[in-house]
């Protein structure tokens, strides 16, 4: 049988949606990343600290096929804005060179990552995509509160 998408094409899909994810990130004014919040849900940057700790911390474990333990991640993600975006880059990048380097027979191996979820790199791969678009709608309830247009949803595409 015939793969309905190939690993790069899914790298793709991932950083389509990250560079989404990206803008929502630079949308935001500075001290509103920081402390807005609707319905006692987390700030943005809370929400960017966990999108990059576990996708970074991912990236790494797999290339190095080496358990990583979840822990603390508030303040991964950085301090400003700017340190933000720069991580996020950072991230970005692993995320290519993973992409570009990765057997796809890997992506079928089971992998534990974090030492909590047992599945397979590619079933891992997707919790991290699924997870990001989750609290990147939170970024847009939280742009829309603060009566800011959001970036389109569908500009990557």
């Amino acid at each position: 049988m015939k793969d309905i998408i190939t690993p790069q094409e899914w790298i793709e899909n991932w950083q389509s949606n990250r560079r989404l994810t990206r803008k929502v990130i630079e949308t935001f004014p500075e001290k509103e990343l920081f402390e807005f919040s609707v319905g006692g849900m987390r700030p943005f940057a809370n929400l960017a600290d966990e999108l990059l700790y576990i996708a970074d911390l991912a990236m790494k474990q797999f290339i190095e096929n080496q358990i990583i333990e979840f822990s603390n991640y508030i303040g991964y993600a950085g301090k400003t804005k700017a340190e933000i975006l720069a991580n996020w880059d950072n991230t970005t990048a692993l995320i290519e060179a993973f992409g570009k380097e990765t057997p796809q027979e890997r992506y079928r191996e089971v992998f534990n990552l974090f030492g909590m979820f047992n599945y397979s790199v590619i079933d891992n791969l997707t919790y991290l995509v699924e997870n990001e678009i989750h609290h990147r709608g939170q970024g847009y309830v939280y742009l829309r509160a603060l009566n800011i247009e959001p970036p389109a949803f569908y500009s990557e595409f």
